[in-house]
C-alpha cells in the first residue's frame, strides 16, 4: 500500500488563538492588497495529458474571446477604479503578455504597480514537469519582467493553480519572497523550503471574481457585499487585543470578468468602502513579504518550534 500524506508538508500547523501578534505598518489592522490577473490564454496551446485548457476542440474561439475582452477593455476600466480609490495593483502576470500586450505593461509600470509570476500562459500547465522544465519557466517569468518593467519578481502564484512538490523549494532558491498558492490562513505563514525564508501571503480563493462569479454564480450587488463583509470582519479581529494582531486582506481580479459595464460599479463601491477606512495598509504583496519577513519571521518560526514541543513534533513533521 502506498503511504499517504498527512498533510502537504509545506507548512506547520499555529493555530490562531496561540501566535505571535502581527503588527503593521503605523499601527493598520488590515494590509490590504489587490492583485488582478493579466493573462495571456493561447487559442491552440500544447496538448497537456492531464488537463484540457478548453471544453471544445481547438480553436475554440469563443472561451478564448472572452478571456481576451479583459485585455482590450476590462483593464483600462479596472486600472481607472483603482486609481481612484489610490490602489496600486500587484499584478499576477502571464509573463508573454509582455510580449504580446506590452501597452497594458506600459501602464501597469506607470501606476508604479508590482508584478509577481502567474507563469508563462494561462494555458501550460506545471503537471509532471521535470526540474529543468520547472527552471526555465521560473528563469523565463524572471528574466522577461526584468527587461520589460525593471522589477525582480517576489511572489508567485501557479499557472492556473498547477505545481509540482519541487515548486516551493524552487522559487525561494531563484531569491522570490512568497507564494499566493496556499490558501490556509488569514497572516502570512513561514513555508518550509530546503533553504532559505519564504512565506505564504493570503490570496483568497473565496474572494476572487471568477469563484464567485463562475462558479457560486453570485450577482454584482452580492460581490460587494460579500467583500465588505470580508473586510468588516478582518478588521474587527484585528483589534482584538487577545488576538493574532494585523490581518491580510487581498482581492484577486480578472478583467474579463470584474471588468465588465454590469459588475465594475460594483467592485468600486466595495473598492471605495475599504480603501475609506482608517488604520488600513493599503500595499502590495512584496511590501507585506518585506514587512513580514523583516518583522515577523523569525517570531513566528519560534512559535512554531514552541507549539510543536507542546502538542508533539507529529504536527509539523508529517511526511
Amino acid at each position: 500500500m502506498t503511504e499517504q500524506k498527512a498533510d502537504p508538508g509545506l507548512y506547520d500547523y499555529l493555530p490562531w488563538n496561540d501566535r505571535p501578534r502581527v503588527s503593521w505598518p503605523n499601527g493598520a489592522r488590515v494590509a490590504f492588497w489587490v492583485a488582478p490577473n493579466i493573462e495571456y490564454y493561447e487559442l491552440e496551446p500544447p496538448l497537456n495529458p492531464k488537463r484540457k485548457a478548453w471544453a471544445r476542440p481547438a480553436p475554440d474561439v469563443i472561451p478564448y474571446a472572452q478571456r481576451d475582452y479583459g485585455n482590450r477593455v476590462g483593464h483600462w476600466r479596472l486600472m481607472e477604479v483603482m486609481d481612484r480609490c489610490g490602489v496600486r495593483g500587484s499584478v499576477s502576470l502571464n509573463v508573454a503578455l509582455c510580449d504580446h500586450h506590452p501597452e497594458i505593461i506600459k501602464e501597469c509600470v506607470a501606476r508604479d504597480w508590482e508584478f509577481y509570476s502567474h507563469g508563462i500562459y494561462n494555458t501550460r500547465y506545471c503537471y509532471d514537469m521535470d526540474e529543468a522544465q520547472e527552471r526555465a519557466i521560473i528563469e523565463d517569468a524572471i528574466e522577461t519582467v526584468q527587461k520589460h518593467t525593471g522589477q525582480m519578481i517576489a511572489g508567485w502564484l501557479a499557472p492556473a493553480l498547477t505545481h509540482t512538490e519541487r515548486t516551493m523549494d524552487l522559487l525561494a532558491e531563484y531569491g522570490l519572497k512568497y507564494t499566493c498558492d496556499l490558501f490556509c490562513d488569514d497572516q502570512p505563514q513561514p513555508v518550509k523550503v530546503r533553504d532559505g525564508r519564504f512565506i505564504s501571503i493570503p490570496y483568497s480563493l473565496e474572494m476572487n471574481d471568477i469563484i464567485v462569479y463562475n462558479v457560486h454564480n453570485h450577482p454584482p450587488r452580492r460581490y460587494a457585499d460579500m467583500l465588505k463583509t470580508n473586510f468588516d470582519r478582518l478588521y474587527q479581529e484585528a483589534a482584538d487585543e487577545d488576538g493574532p494582531g494585523g490581518t491580510v486582506m487581498c482581492i484577486p481580479l480578472h478583467a474579463y470578468a470584474v471588468g465588465t459595464p454590469h459588475r465594475i460599479d460594483a467592485f468600486a463601491e466595495a473598492l471605495e468602502y475599504i480603501t475609506g477606512h482608517d488604520d488600513v495598509w493599503v500595499t502590495t504583496g512584496r511590501e507585506i513579504a518585506d514587512w513580514y519577513l523583516q518583522n515577523h519571521y523569525d517570531e513566528a518560526e519560534a512559535a512554531i518550534v514552541s507549539h510543536r514541543e507542546a502538542y508533539g513534533s507529529a504536527l509539523g513533521d508529517a511526511a
